[in-house]
Formats: structure tokens, C-alpha cells, sequence
């Protein structure tokens, strides 16, 4: 990527409309302009987070599940995330984007799959309104989960749904927000949950749905050794090989976590331009394995970050997320198993890659006023100003912006959110969770 220094940024309406040294406007603009002063700033592209569950941010850290394995950490969560309602949505949601908005994401996803039994509200409604009042550009998914205990998988039978339920809402949430011009604040993306919650048919009609409206696709796959077993039990196929089966491969599908494919598999998701939605954060949380991120990117496939549910994570902290897929994958391949640059790539042009905004994922003329901007005079980067676009990622312990710009819009100033009052997200987020977790 080029990396400018000295340059003036001129954004007009959700544009970047120049880049040039010392832009002079007209004696008729320069009252009605803000001007920020970067001199001492780095300012980088937002960056997009594909993969995450909203709602989880009123579980996070619970002591039950602090140590378990994914299945058992799903099995004691369905019990409290079955009693989501109305107000747990808003808010959660307002908390998750509030705190990827201050780490540097500009647009995220949200993988909803959860709809209790007794849910009264439009929950994607809910989901958009919040995001709106912070002013995250937001392209959600339409989760599902239609194969309950009783049917063999995971879930509990009362957040389970009904084919017809899932794919009728579906097509409704899509007619209702998706709006695909390319700086749209509302996307709908369709994602069935998993192996182990979404039936073979409804993952073939979702499909179906999806590619007749021309939307990504999104699950989860090939997250845990429990997974593969599971899928060779259920099925007879490795959980890849049953996506194939089911037309999940190519450029409009993206699979959450990815860390168990053989090299074969691989060949197959760089064949098929599949992409991975890589959790580091969360895949070390639940140990549940390194993905092989510096092999896929070698292959040529598409690799974004998620920062994941914040009941496994336990936060959404988006560079936070890129400095462990860094360092993560230096675990496994050695010093240069990934550069500074290569994962804050993932986090802007992999992450615009997956959820099709091809309008986004640099600063250039032309494209959309998406940015994050840090304080390079921080007490957190000196010493580290030699390589002022690496330093955000090897140092610095808050990992959050001093701006944050969307749609040509600052959400985040001085480092507080614009449009909502802080404090008021974390009483009723707290007020929440101990309603919630008071349950067990």
C-alpha cells in the first residue's frame, strides 16, 4: 500500500475529493469547514470487522464458561441467550459498535443467528436503528439456526425456527434495508449459523435466496476438531466437503474461523475464491487451534477479521484483533509469519473484499471517507516513531482513535463516541446482564 506523508485530506459530503500538499479552499468554504490537524496524527482507512455477535457483549466473561471448550460454552450460554429481548438487542448492539467505532472500525457485520421463541420485535430493525444513532456503516446478517436438540444439533429447541420462518423474514429484511449502492449505511448479508444449528436444505434455499439478490453468504465452518467429528458422524463429509455438497463455495461466500482445513481444502478455497473471516482473539480464547492464514494468503485466498462474539473474546477491540492475528500467526510460522501491514491489510481491503464494498479499503480520490485517526504523540508510541504505520500495531496498550471519520462524518472526537452518551450505553448494558445472567 502507498504511504503518504504531508499530505492534505479534502473530504466533501462521504467522498474524498482531493489529495494533494497545502489544499487552499475559497474564502466562501474555509468558515463552513472543520479542519482537523493531523500533523501528529497516522490516519489509515477504516477498518471493516466481518465477523461478530452482537449480542453477546451483555456475556461476556462469565466464570462458567471462562475455561470451556466451544460446544460446552454453547451449551451453558443457549440458556441465557434465549431471554434477549428487545432492549438487549439495542443496547448490545450500541455497545459493540461504540467500541469497534473508538478501535479504528469504520463498518462492521454482525452475525445474528438467535431468535428466541417468544421474541416480540423486528430485530434487524433494532439493530439498524442503533447502528444509525452512532453512524457505523453496517451490513448485518440474517442468521438462523432451524436444527434444534431434538433434531441432533446444538441449539435448544426454544431459539430454534422454522425453514419457512427464516427464509419468509429473509426476504423481507432484504426488500426492507438492503440497499446496495456502493456507500450504502445498510447492507443484509444471509447466514445461516452452522453445521451443527442449520439444516442441509435450508442452507441450500439460503443459497438460493441469497445469490438471487446478490448478497454474500456467511457461517461458521471448520472452527473446532468437535466440528469435523460432528460432520463426519452426521453427514459422512469433513464440514468443507459438505459445503461443496451444498453450493457454499465461491467469491460471494465467506467462512467465520477456517482453521482446519487440509491442504487440499485450501487449494479448493483458493480455486473457488472462497473467503475466511480469520478470530484470532476468539480461536485463542476457546483454544480451539490456529488457522493457516499466512498458507491462505500465499494461495491467494480473501482473508478478513472478525473480532467475534465478545462472550469469546471478550471484547471488540478491532486493532486489538489485527496486532493478535500478527502475532498469532508468528506462533505458528516464526517471525515472518505475518507483517505489521499484512494484518492491517486484512482488516481494511480483506474486510472491504468480503462484504463487497469495493468503494472502500484505501484513502484515495474518489473513494469513501472512511478513516481512523491515532495519536502518534500518544504516551503509548514513543519510541516507536520510525515506522509510525507498524508502531499502532507492535505498541500501545488502548488501541483507540482520537478521531473516527464514517461517510465523511466524525462518530468518534477526541475519543468519545459523537452521537451517544457513553455512560449511558454501559448502565443499561450492565442493568441487562445482570437480568440475563441472574437466570442461571
Amino acid at each position: 500500500m502507498d504511504e503518504l506523508k504531508g499530505k492534505d485530506i479534502l473530504i466533501r459530503g462521504n467522498m474524498i475529493e482531493k489529495i494533494e500538499e497545502d489544499i487552499e479552499l475559497s474564502p466562501r468554504e474555509s468558515p463552513l469547514a472543520e479542519i482537523i490537524d493531523c500533523s501528529s496524527y497516522l490516519v489509515v482507512p477504516g477498518m471493516i470487522n466481518t465477523h461478530h455477535h452482537l449480542f453477546q457483549n451483555l456475556t461476556r466473561n462469565l466464570p462458567k464458561v471462562q475455561d470451556a471448550k466451544l460446544f460446552d460454552w454453547l451449551r451453558n450460554l443457549y440458556p441465557i441467550w434465549k431471554g434477549i429481548d428487545e432492549e438487549a438487542i439495542y443496547y448490545s448492539t450500541l455497545l459493540g459498535c461504540g467500541e469497534l467505532l473508538k478501535t479504528g472500525a469504520t463498518t462492521t457485520s454482525d452475525h445474528h443467528y438467535l431468535y428466541p421463541e417468544d421474541f416480540g420485535g423486528d430485530l434487524l430493525g433494532i439493530q439498524f436503528e442503533a447502528a444509525s444513532k452512532l453512524g457505523i456503516r453496517f451490513s448485518p446478517s440474517r442468521g438462523s439456526m432451524t436444527m434444534s436438540e431434538k433434531d441432533g444439533g446444538l441449539p435448544p429447541d426454544e431459539v430454534s425456527e422454522s425453514k419457512k420462518k427464516v427464509l419468509e423474514d429473509s426476504q423481507r429484511v432484504i426488500e426492507e434495508f438492503h440497499d446496495p449502492s456502493p456507500l450504502s449505511m445498510r447492507r443484509i448479508i444471509l447466514a445461516p449459523c452452522s453445521p451443527f444449528s442449520a439444516t442441509k436444505d435450508l442452507m441450500q434455499e439460503t443459497a438460493q435466496l441469497a445469490r438471487a439478490y446478490s448478497l454474500p453468504l456467511h457461517t461458521h465452518l471448520a472452527e473446532t476438531l468437535s466440528e469435523e467429528e460432528y460432520c463426519r458422524e452426521r453427514f459422512g463429509k469433513r464440514p468443507l466437503e459438505l459445503m461443496e455438497e451444498l453450493n457454499w463455495l465461491g467469491g460471494d461466500v465467506s467462512f467465520a474461523h477456517g482453521i482446519h482445513f487440509n491442504d487440499s481444502e485450501l487449494d479448493l478455497l483458493s480455486r473457488t475464491k472462497t473467503a475466511i473471516s480469520h478470530c484470532p482473539t476468539s480461536n485463542m480464547r476457546l483454544g480451539s487451534g490456529i488457522a493457516r492464514i499466512r498458507e491462505m494468503l500465499d494461495l491467494g485466498i480473501t482473508v478478513g477479521l472478525g473480532v467475534d462474539g465478545a462472550s469469546s473474546n471478550d471484547s471488540s477491540d478491532m486493532l486489538g484483533e489485527v496486532r493478535n492475528a500478527m502475532l498469532l500467526q508468528r506462533v505458528k510460522y516464526g517471525a515472518g509469519g505475518l507483517s505489521a501491514r499484512e494484518a492491517l491489510s486484512l482488516a481494511i481491503k480483506g474486510g472491504a473484499k468480503i462484504l463487497n464494498f469495493p468503494a472502500l479499503g484505501s484513502i484515495e480520490e474518489e473513494k469513501g471517507a472512511d478513516l481512523a485517526l491515532f495519536a502518534l504523540s500518544d504516551l503509548q508510541y514513543a519510541g516507536g516513531l520510525s515506522d509510525p504505520l507498524a508502531t499502532i500495531v507492535f505498541a500501545g496498550y488502548d488501541h483507540g482513535t482520537v478521531y473516527t471519520i464514517v461517510n465523511g462524518k466524525i462518530v468518534v472526537r477526541d475519543g468519545r463516541l459523537e452521537n451517544f452518551d457513553e455512560d449511558e450505553i454501559v448502565r443499561n448494558v450492565n442493568r441487562i446482564s445482570a437480568r440475563l445472567t441472574a437466570q442461571i
